[in-house]
Formats: structure tokens, sequence, C-alpha cells
């Protein structure tokens, strides 16, 4: 006999307990992440800094860090670890989340979240629209930069800590890794 799996919605994610734990619904599932560990909270600021200060300074759009809900649905609501949204699009920004594809997402991968990251949030993100994601590993020091080409991402560079990126969504701002993986 098959099990039914039950889906939870957005309004079955605003009921939660505010009890510390992280949650995202991914296609009705309901999954809850640890908290991250020091090393990708130290990437998580740095990059943060660099992205924040120039939008700020060339009024670009705004930059947000976890959590904050992205609602792509009722049944795919994801808290990624960066997000830009320019100021052409800022109409998607809520006082309460963000209620479509941000220009720019960045995942930093920690050892609970990398699965996830790499496939079912990829796919998510390909699927419902983000220009540009950014997978940051902490452990091998490297960014993969992958651009929206019609549906499907396609990866444009992977860069190491001595290189530099440039942000397509952020009029090619050139992000030195090397400051994003300063201790």
């Amino acid at each position: 006999m098959e099990t039914a799996k039950m889906i939870v919605t957005y309004d079955d994610y605003l009921k939660l307990p505010n009890d510390g734990n992280r949650y995202e619904i991914l296609e009705g599932e309901l999954v809850m992440t640890p908290a991250p560990e020091t090393d990708h909270q130290r990437i998580s600021r740095n990059l943060e800094f660099i992205l924040h200060s120039y939008a700020t300074e060339h009024s670009l759009g705004e930059v947000f860090f976890a959590l904050v809900d992205v609602v792509f649905s009722m049944t795919t609501v994801v808290q990624p670890d960066i997000i830009f949204v320019s100021t052409e699009r800022s109409h998607i920004v809520t006082k309460k989340n963000i209620i479509a594809a941000p220009d720019l997402v960045v995942e930093i991968l920690s050892e609970s979240t990398e699965a996830t990251d790499r496939t079912t949030k990829k796919k998510l993100y390909e699927q419902y629209g983000v220009k540009e994601y950014w997978i940051v590993d902490p452990v091998s020091q490297t960014v993969e930069q992958y651009i929206l080409s019609g549906t499907s991402y396609r990866l444009l560079a992977k860069a190491g800590r001595t290189e530099s990126l440039d942000v397509n969504s952020m009029q090619g701002l050139p992000v030195n890794l090397q400051k994003v993986f300063a201790s």
C-alpha cells in the first residue's frame, strides 16, 4: 500500500512555531537545515558587504541575506544565503518576503546543504527564472557562476580564491574572491 505524501503549503509554513530553526518548502516538502558554520558565515558576510556596498553606491537595487523568504509558489519557498533584486524589479520585494525570482541568488555550500543546493535548488532557481546563480564552496574555495540561458543554466565561470568574477546582474561588478574567502 502506498503512503500519500503530505504537501506543505506557504499557509502551513506561516503557522510553524518560531523555534529558531531554518525551514524551506521545496516542491511541497518541508525541509529543515541546521545553522551554518562559522566559515560559511564569514564568507557570507564578506560577499554581502561587497555586493551591498556596490549596489548602494550605484543605486542598482537591494541585497538581502538569510533569513528572508523567496516565495516562488504556494509549495516552493526558499531562503537563499544572499539575494540581489535590481531597482527595476523592486516591486517583487514586499514587507514580508520576495514574491518572484531575484536577479541573483547565492548559495554557500555546507555539508548538510550541498546536495540540495547543487540539484534541487538549482533546478528550482532555473524553473522560476533566477537570472544568475552562484554556488560558493568554502572547502575548495571556488565559486561557480551560472547564467540563465533560455530555460536552463549554463556555467559561465568557475573561479578560485586567487581570481575574480564579474557579477552579471550588477553591471559586471568585479568580485575579488580573495576578499570573499578572507578569514
